[in-house]
């Protein structure tokens, strides 16, 4: 079983930019597939990116892409989300996930071990 805790998180202004950190540990070798998600109040939650850290492969949804970079350090076994030109929109709890099925997916239910989350606010 891998154990996930987010750090990171934190109050920007718009515009501003933020990493997001996801420590993995335990048994790390099994999830092939890492994502962050986040939830907004009175939203459901949203699938952000995915990153297979075996082949590098990664994929993300339209909001962000362009704006946010995933990565896998491998030697830290640990996940990095790169926020760059926040918006108001992007305030939420960002969560950072596993799933050790192939396959980078945005299904929240098919993800297998979540992290706590982390606060980011982005004030106008």
């Amino acid at each position: 079983q891998v154990q996930l805790v987010e750090s990171g998180g934190g109050q920007v202004q718009a515009g501003g930019s933020l990493r997001l950190s996801c420590a993995a540990s335990g048994r790390t070798s099994s999830p092939y597939i890492m994502g962050w998600f986040r939830r907004a109040p009175g939203r459901e939650r949203e699938f952000l990116a995915g990153i297979n850290w075996k082949t590098g492969d990664t994929r993300y949804t339209g909001s962000v892409k362009g704006r946010f970079i995933i990565s896998w350090d491998n030697a830290k076994n640990t996940l990095y989300l790169q926020m760059n030109n926040l918006k108001s929109d992007d305030t939420a709890i960002y969560y950072c996930a596993a799933r050790s099925e192939f396959g980078i997916t945005s299904v929240p239910d098919s993800y297998d071990t979540w992290g706590q989350g982390t606060q980011v606010t982005v004030s106008s």
